[in-house]
């Protein structure tokens, strides 16, 4: 496994819409493999296929934390098919926009189909930090940034920030 380098924005293909997995095989998994090892070295709860330069609908999710075992979900294709109509403010943060974090409001709970590890369909019931991942990860999925629920000042204030770190790098 190799850990792979996580793109920041403002780099376009963050604001693209990713591909749905024809079959999950040997690459497929050999990606999420990686993409879980680098979601843990970054570290991160949720890593989109698109944050590594991979515009397919893939996410890793990971919520147990640094002190429990891990108890990684594999979501190929994930779809949300239901979401509860009670609304629920978190703090966000993402590892493509670092240091940077927003109280972002989005449904308590949901209902995702997909396609495990192993290319097997489920559904998952969601509800609290899981819910709230899931929601942010298969935005990734279709170009939406966390950012994108801010007020346009304080996105614009992001933006200008991690343009500036980026011009600072090269």
């Amino acid at each position: 496994m190799s850990i792979l380098t996580i793109v920041k924005e403002p780099d376009p293909i963050l604001r693209k819409k990713s591909l749905p997995v024809k079959e999950v095989n040997g690459e497929i998994k050999k990606l999420m493999k990686n993409m879980l090892e680098t979601m843990y070295a970054a570290p991160g709860i949720g890593l989109a296929a698109v944050q590594v330069g991979i515009l397919k609908r893939i996410i890793v999710i990971d919520i147990s934390g640094e002190t429990s075992l891990k108890k990684p979900i594999f979501f190929v294709n994930p779809k949300i098919v239901w979401k509860s109509d009670i609304l629920e403010t978190k703090q966000e943060g993402c590892l493509s926009i670092p240091g940077h974090f927003g109280n972002i409001k989005r449904p308590e709970a949901c209902h995702v189909k997909y396609l495990d590890y192993s290319g097997k369909e489920k559904t998952l019931k969601a509800d609290g930090l899981l819910a709230t991942c899931i929601q942010h990860e298969i935005d990734h999925c279709n170009g939406t940034l966390f950012i994108d629920y801010l007020s346009k000042l304080k996105k614009a204030f992001i933006i200008k920030k991690l343009t500036k770190a980026q011009k600072n790098q090269e």
